[in-house]
């Protein structure tokens, strides 16, 4: 079903080509996504961790219009943030005419269907046996098999008139990529990121936190000291779950601003640790960018966490800003990593099949007129609570159990 697509770039992250390339291939592209603006905003932090910013005005409601891109140089950052543009363009509700894909039925009547219980739902108002939902075709990534999934799970914003809403629509498993193969690994693990994330924040301990002096990659030793020299403290987390492939919190204390808005994280997961490590802290500078330059929509946290206070904060969040009992070094954790996007693919998959999960899904999500691989990777049974806290599944509530 795949195709050879080789790791040809290694920098900040692995992709079938360098960033200039993918800056080159796109940009022309932008304005029949809607975007009006790529800008760099880097300098609103004194880090100094290259961060971009791309506006879109004619986002749907309910979605945000301003996207950050993160990255270890100004053309990797530059082309987050337009990839994620283009992302979010494309997971947007089709037109009417594109609409008449979609199969509108009950879970029980209709064949090969994703049950939507498998999705983790929130307590609901209605009986889901007797009430119609739309459908929408997935293939399953080890066999091309076709499936049905809740629309819910695919589109953001999701909002139908006179629809049933299975949850609150999110963005986790969209992933754009140079290739399809690219963006299908890509969303797997966002997917498995949001998975290992929730089960650190509903147990809050357990997790090791990883040696800074172990750390021989000359790439992240170089993001480290921006932070160091900016009297920021990082702290790097092992939230590595079952599924065992690598998931790596970067949190960040400001100790000069003390600035509750800027007690920031960020996450990242690859096969690679490495690769997670500098995608958690790229991330970071994100988020401090993002938080410093006050113009996405969904900054509305910070307004609270700043009427909380400073010190308040780290006591409420003290599991990722207390002390950890333990220590482990980053050459520790295996790198699982392959030399294309296939293989690690089917790494992937293996790792997931070995944890108790058989399906893999993802729904080919790319618009003919930008022809940018856009994906919605889906996986039943995995978590997602540290994106919506309503959604509680099997694996937390175990997890919950032996804490």
């Amino acid at each position: 079903m795949f195709k050879e697509v080789p790791v040809k770039y290694f920098g900040c992250t692995h992709r079938a080509i360098a960033p200039e390339e993918t800056i080159k291939r796109v940009e022309g592209k932008l304005k029949i996504a809607g975007v009006t603006r790529v800008t760099e905003i880097t300098h609103l932090d004194r880090v100094g961790i290259p961060v971009y910013s791309a506006i879109r005005p004619s986002a749907a409601e309910g979605a945000v219009s301003i996207y950050a891109g993160k990255g270890a140089t100004k053309e990797q950052a530059k082309a987050s943030a337009m990839m994620e543009a283009f992302e979010r363009y494309s997971a947007e509700l089709p037109e009417d005419e594109a609409r008449n894909n979609f199969v509108c039925g009950l879970f029980e009547e209709l064949d090969d269907c994703i049950n939507p219980e498998s999705l983790i739902l929130p307590r609901l108002s209605f009986d889901l046996e007797k009430k119609e939902l739309n459908w929408v075709k997935a293939v399953d990534i080890k066999d091309d098999k076709d499936y049905l999934v809740p629309a819910d799970a695919v589109y953001h914003p999701y909002d139908i008139k006179n629809n049933i809403n299975l949850f609150k629509s999110n963005t986790n498993g969209l992933a754009s990529g140079n290739k399809l193969e690219e963006a299908i690994f890509h969303g797997i693990m966002e997917v498995v990121e949001r998975d290992a994330w929730s089960l650190f924040e509903i147990r809050r301990k357990g997790a090791p936190e990883i040696n800074l002096e172990s750390i021989d990659n000359p790439l992240i030793n170089e993001l480290l000291d921006k932070f160091r020299e900016s009297e920021i403290d990082i702290k790097l987390v092992d939230l590595t779950s079952d599924v065992e492939a690598a998931t790596i919190a970067a949190v960040s204390d400001d100790t000069v601003l003390k600035d509750p808005a800027l007690l920031t994280l960020g996450v990242g997961t690859h096969l690679d640790p490495e690769i997670a490590v500098l995608r958690a802290l790229t991330e970071v500078a994100q988020s401090r960018a993002t938080q410093i330059h006050g113009t996405r929509e969904d900054t509305t946290r910070a307004v609270f966490m700043r009427k909380a206070g400073y010190e308040r904060m780290k006591r409420i969040n003290k599991h990722w800003f207390g002390e950890f009992e333990e220590t482990v070094d980053l050459e520790d954790i295996k790198n699982r990593s392959g030399k294309s996007f296939k293989e690690d693919i089917e790494t992937s998959l293996k790792l997931l099949k070995k944890a108790g999960f058989e399906d893999a899904l993802f729904v080919d999500l790319t618009r003919e007129e930008i022809d940018i691989p856009v994906v919605r990777v889906i996986i039943p049974e995995m978590e997602v609570y540290s994106v919506d806290p309503e959604r509680v599944g099997k694996r937390l509530a175990r997890r919950s159990k032996k804490s």
